[in-house]
C-alpha cells in the first residue's frame, strides 16, 4: 500500500488530533476535549483502525491513553497495528470479554445501575484501570455486546449514560464503537453522545470496496458536512474532505500561456490563462492529448510547473507518442517540472483524485492541470449524475488558485455532425477547443477551431491541424471550405483546394 500524506491544514491546538489524516479538517481541528463521541461503521468499514490512530496519537503526545475491547483480544488488536506497521506501546488494553453464561442469563450485571453500582469482577477491574492509569483517551469497543448485556433499551441507555457521567468526571476523551449487527440505527446512544461519525463501506460492481465518512452530529462544532471519501492503506485511514471552493480565497492572475505554436496561439488569442478551464474536445485521435502536451511543455520550457492526471493511457505511451512529435516531457519531468500520474478509476475515489491534485497545486506550486479524460473522470464516479457538480467546485477551485485547466473530452464517433460526448462539461469551460476530422481529396484531415472563449477575444476561424514530420504545425484558415465541422466540407466556388 502508499501512504498517503495529510492535507495541508494544521489543527486548532485547543482540540484534540484525531490522528487520522484529513478528519482533523472535517472536524475543524480535532475532537472537544474531555466530551463522548460515537463511531458507527459496519464491520470491516474501519472503526478499529481510526480507534488505534486516535490512541496512538495520543500516546504520541505523551497522554496515558486505554483501549476496553468486549469484541477483540489483544492479541488481535496488536495483529491490526502490526498490518499496519504499528507498535501499542505506550497503549493500555483491557480485555472484558463477556462469558457465555452472562449473556444466558437474565439477571446478568449491567455495567453500569443508576440505583446501585452493582459491577461484575471484570467490569471493576476496568474501572480500576481507568482510576490507576488516569487516561485521556479511551475508546471503547464495542456497544453491541452492551446492548447484549443490558437486555433491554431502557437498561442499555442507562448505562451509556453512566459511562458518559463517569468518563466526564476524569478529563477522558472518550470514543465509542458501534459495529451495527444489532441495530441499523441507534438514535438514543447518537443523542447522548457529544458527536456522531459514521463509516460506510459500499462495492461497487466493478472495482474495489468504497469508504466514505460522514459527521451526522458535532455539538457546538461547524463542521464540514458531507460525504467524505476515505481509504484504508499501510500508513491507517486517510480521509479526503471534499473539496469546498468558497474556502478558498481568490488570487487575481490572467497570465496568458502560450502553446509556442505561433498559428494556434494566433486562433485562441495569445494563449490560454490562467485561472480559467479550457476543454478540449474531439474524436479519438485528433490530437487533443498532444495538445495538452504541447501548452504543458512550453509552460515547462519557461520554468513553471505542470500536472498531468491520465486516465486512458499508458505514462509510457503517452511519453513515446510526445516525444515522437518534438515535445519532450522527459526532460521536464526528471527536471521536476512536469508530474504524471497514472489513474486507475477502478482503484482511486473521488474524493482521492481532487486530492492528489490539490496537492500538485498548493504544494507543488503547478501552473497548468490536465485532466485527460473526462471519460475516464467519469468511469471513476459511483454516482454518475454528481460528477458535473463535483467537476463545477474543482474546477472553481483551481480557478481561484490561478491555474490553467485543460480538460480532454472524447467525442463518440469519428466523422460526422452527430457525435456526441457522454458528458457536457462545455458550458463550464471558460473555452472550448473543438477538433474534428474532415474528409478531401480522398484523405482524412483534422481542423481545429476555437467556439467559445470567456478569456477573451479569439479566432474564429477554422484551422487544419497536422501531426507530421515530427511536429505540430496549424495552417492558415480553411477559407476554401464551408462544413469542414459536419467532416464532409464542400468547396467554395472559384476556390483552390487543399495542397
Amino acid at each position: 500500500m502508499t501512504s498517503i500524506s495529510h492535507p495541508l491544514e494544521t489543527p486548532h491546538k485547543n482540540m484534540a488530533p484525531s490522528g487520522v489524516g484529513g478528519l482533523d479538517d472535517v472536524l475543524s481541528g480535532g475532537f472537544t476535549p474531555n466530551r463522548t463521541y460515537l463511531l458507527e461503521g459496519v464491520p470491516g468499514s474501519g472503526k478499529t483502525t481510526m480507534a488505534l490512530q486516535f490512541l496512538l496519537e495520543g500516546a504520541r503526545r505523551g497522554e496515558p491513553v486505554l483501549y476496553v475491547t468486549l469484541s477483540e483480544t489483544e492479541e488481535e488488536l496488536r495483529g491490526v497495528a502490526a498490518s499496519h506497521d504499528w507498535t501499542l506501546d505506550g497503549v493500555n488494553v483491557r480485555q472484558l470479554l463477556a462469558s457465555e453464561e452472562s449473556l444466558r442469563s437474565d439477571d446478568q450485571y449491567t455495567m453500569f445501575h443508576p440505583s446501585e453500582v452493582e459491577l461484575g469482577e471484570t467490569t471493576k477491574a476496568v474501572l480500576a484501570d481507568v482510576e490507576r492509569i488516569k487516561p485521556a483517551r479511551v475508546v471503547f469497543d464495542s456497544l453491541s455486546e452492551l446492548r447484549l448485556l443490558a437486555g433491554n433499551p431502557l437498561r442499555y441507555r442507562r448505562q451509556i449514560l453512566a459511562l458518559k457521567q463517569f468518563f466526564a468526571g476524569r478529563n477522558c476523551t472518550v470514543l465509542l464503537l458501534d459495529d451495527l449487527t444489532t441495530a441499523a440505527n441507534d438514535l438514543q446512544v447518537q443523542s447522548i453522545a457529544h458527536g456522531v461519525l459514521r463509516l460506510e463501506q459500499r462495492y461497487p460492481e466493478y472495482g474495489s470496496e468504497r469508504r466514505r465518512l460522514l459527521v451526522i452530529k458535532y455539538r457546538g462544532v461547524a463542521f464540514r458536512g458531507g460525504y467524505h471519501d476515505c481509504v484504508i492503506t499501510r500508513a491507517g485511514l486517510v480521509v479526503f474532505p471534499r473539496l469546498i471552493a468558497a474556502e478558498h480565497r481568490p488570487t487575481a492572475t490572467m497570465e496568458k500561456l502560450p502553446s509556442g505554436i505561433e498559428q494556434l496561439d494566433s486562433l485562441l488569442g495569445g494563449g490560454i490563462e490562467r485561472g480559467t478551464s479550457t476543454l478540449v474536445v474531439g474524436a479519438a485521435g485528433t490530437g487533443k492529448s498532444t495538445l495538452a502536451g504541447q501548452f504543458v511543455a512550453s509552460a515547462a520550457a519557461r520554468g513553471q510547473k505542470a500536472a498531468m492526471f491520465i486516465f486512458d493511457e499508458s505514462i509510457n505511451t503517452l511519453l513515446t507518442r510526445n516525444s515522437g512529435l518534438g515535445i519532450d516531457l522527459h526532460r521536464h519531468i526528471a527536471a521536476g517540472q512536469v508530474t504524471i500520474q497514472q489513474i486507475d478509476p477502478a482503484e482511486l475515489t473521488p474524493g482521492q483524485f481532487v486530492h492528489n491534485i490539490r496537492r500538485a497545486v498548493e504544494q507543488d506550486q503547478a501552473s497548468i492541470v490536465v485532466i485527460d479524460s473526462l471519460n475516464g473522470y467519469l468511469n471513476a464516479m459511483p454516482e454518475e449524475h454528481y460528477l458535473i457538480v463535483q467537476l463545477h467546485e474543482l474546477l472553481t477551485y483551481l480557478g481561484q488558485a490561478s491555474v490553467a485547466t485543460l480538460l480532454i473530452g472524447a467525442q463518440q464517433g469519428l466523422v460526422g455532425s452527430q457525435m456526441t460526448t457522454p458528458v457536457d462539461a462545455s458550458y463550464l469551460a471558460d473555452s472550448v477547443i473543438l477538433m474534428r476530422y474532415f474528409e478531401t481529396r480522398g484523405e482524412l484531415r483534422q481542423a481545429i477551431s476555437v467556439v467559445k472563449k470567456r478569456g477573451g477575444a479569439h479566432e474564429r476561424s477554422i484551422r487544419e491541424f497536422r501531426l507530421e514530420k515530427g511536429r505540430i504545425s496549424v495552417g492558415p484558415p480553411l477559407k476554401e471550405f464551408r462544413g469542414v465541422l459536419t467532416g464532409v466540407p464542400a468547396l467554395e466556388q472559384g476556390a483552390d483546394p487543399l495542397h
